[in-house]
């Protein structure tokens, strides 16, 4: 419960508040003074006294996610006694037993509440890191919402189209009070959503509902666990809690949205991409980072983390072998994904790879440890793992051939070049979003079937670079037209989305005459 309301807004009068014993200490949240807020009680301050407090530069989340560990921990114990008390039902356990085992957990069920909701406040500092830039997502996911009758916005104290409009010329995010709203309504709205067949009957997602309870039940009675009366319930919320941490509120809704998949078909492919980037040993090594780096250090390369599995996350909806299963996928890909990261700095232009060497040396000025920063400065080169991976085995060659092909044709005939130029372009709606996202995606698939045409016409050269001189030389009028494209590029600051589309075309035909001639 409340111990009284002591912040409102300037633009609410107390009577709005509803707290008359603390009119008189009451403060608006422009004059608060104090660098951080943490709401150890229910409606310490009004919302809106919050975002008033945020938007003058104070550091506060919100009453129910400063809380959530109290809810999260009865959550827990609940779920834990109904196990308990079915297992005590069919005689395998006693009240004294039990009572013991349960004061036994008391201290991992807290670290399991105290490091979910330590994921969760860190999902919105990752996600408010870059509000300003994804002001109109956060739109387009609050539009989802209402449309779904799911968000009074008013209620939520949310700005309306017009506020975020005016925000967004200003460079302005959603402040955390209102990012927490949105995360608290994503994670309702996934949980909901993932309580389908292909999440909670898929075998790979039963791991989380083992991983749920502490390790002396995990130990003992793991069997009764799948019989659990809310096992699809326990499932769906551990998976929707873990994706809305790692990867954002809208993730999901949004990857599903841009592919045209399901959401159960966006969750198994996260989990492809996660395991076979080891997404999780990743996300620990930035954390084991705390009060040693700069926490602006950390947000950015979980962000960065957050992309290749986003990316990857893609790929997979619009490449896997539906026959596969998760396990399967992962086990073809991760060792390749393995032999790359190790290598990659090798396949690499030297120009290029100075460039990503220097953004390593700036990590490891910040005090990332060396081998952590070589895997995170690297990380903008594995978006093409996969194909590079499935090229390797398809023409049965070395994965660092492949990628030494890849990498350093790409670099020479501008692809990587005009990829950052599809990355950095604006846009100005959703749709523009999703074509920015298809360029992307057209890109990756031109450069994979050029590449295809590439490894059979020059077969019986050894190395990558005699392989690609060859390829240029016997093709110099077909990379041509190309090569003017992109000078074209070069020579504009800004770009109209026309323009990718007709230089794209251009690198379609480039790729289709290229086959051609292996036919």
């Amino acid at each position: 419960g409340g111990i009284g309301t002591y912040v409102k807004a300037t633009s609410e009068s107390h009577a709005e508040v509803g707290d008359r014993a603390n009119d008189s200490l009451r403060v608006n949240g422009n004059q608060m003074q104090a660098s951080v807020v943490g709401e150890g009680g229910n409606l310490g301050c009004t919302q809106l006294g919050r975002i008033e407090y945020m938007q003058n530069g104070g550091r506060a989340n919100t009453d129910f996610i400063d809380n959530a560990g109290g809810v999260n921990c009865s959550d827990n114990e609940v779920n834990i006694k109904i196990l308990l008390n079915t297992i005590m039902e069919n005689g395998d356990l006693t009240i004294k037993q039990r009572n013991n085992l349960l004061a036994k957990m008391t201290d991992e069920v807290s670290d399991i509440v105290i490091e979910d909701n330590y994921r969760q406040i860190q999902s919105i500092s990752i996600t408010e890191s870059r509000a300003a830039s994804m002001i109109k997502e956060h739109m387009r996911f609050i539009q989802g919402l209402e449309k779904k009758g799911l968000l009074d916005r008013e209620l939520e104290f949310l700005p309306s189209d017009e506020e975020m409009l005016e925000r967004e010329s200003k460079k302005k995010g959603l402040t955390r009070a209102e990012l927490s709203v949105l995360l608290a309504y994503g994670k309702m709205e996934l949980k909901d959503a993932l309580r389908i067949p292909e999440v909670t009957q898929e075998q790979y997602f039963e791991q989380y509902l083992v991983d749920y309870f502490p390790k002396p039940l995990r130990r003992k009675y793991q069997s009764s666990m799948h019989s659990h009366p809310l096992k699809d319930e326990i499932i769906a919320m551990s998976v929707a809690n873990e994706m809305v941490n790692l990867m954002g509120t809208n993730f999901v809704f949004r990857v599903a949205d841009e592919v045209g998949a399901n959401v159960g078909e966006v969750a198994q492919c996260y989990a492809m991409a996660k395991e076979t980037f080891d997404m999780q040993g990743l996300w620990r090594s930035i954390e084991e980072l705390d009060n040693k780096v700069p926490a602006e250090v950390q947000i950015d390369m979980m962000f960065q983390a957050r992309r290749i599995v986003r990316r990857a996350t893609r790929w997979f909806v619009r490449n896997r072998s539906k026959d596969q299963s998760i396990e399967q996928v992962v086990r073809f890909f991760q060792k390749g994904v393995l032999e790359l990261q190790k290598n990659v700095h090798k396949t690499l232009e030297k120009k290029e790879a100075a460039g990503i060497e220097k953004e390593v040396q700036s990590l490891i000025d910040k005090g990332v440890p060396a081998k952590l920063a070589k895997q995170v400065g690297y990380l903008s080169t594995m978006f093409s793992a996969m194909d590079i991976i499935e090229l390797s085995q398809q023409y049965n060659l070395p994965i660092i051939l492949v990628a030494e092909v890849y990498y350093k044709l790409g670099n020479q005939i501008g692809l990587h070049w005009f990829l950052d130029q599809i990355i950095a372009q604006p846009v100005g709606n959703h749709w523009q979003a999703f074509a920015r996202a298809a360029f992307r995606e057209e890109l990756d698939y031109q450069q994979r079937n050029l590449i295809e045409a590439v490894l059979p016409l020059t077969s019986k050269y050894k190395s990558a670079d005699t392989r690609i001189k060859h390829f240029l030389a016997e093709h110099d009028d077909l990379l041509s037209r190309w090569t003017e494209m992109v000078t074209d590029f070069r020579q504009s600051s800004t770009h109209e989305f026309a323009k990718f589309s007709v230089a794209l075309r251009e690198l379609q035909i480039l790729v289709q005459r290229s086959h051609r001639l292996i036919n």
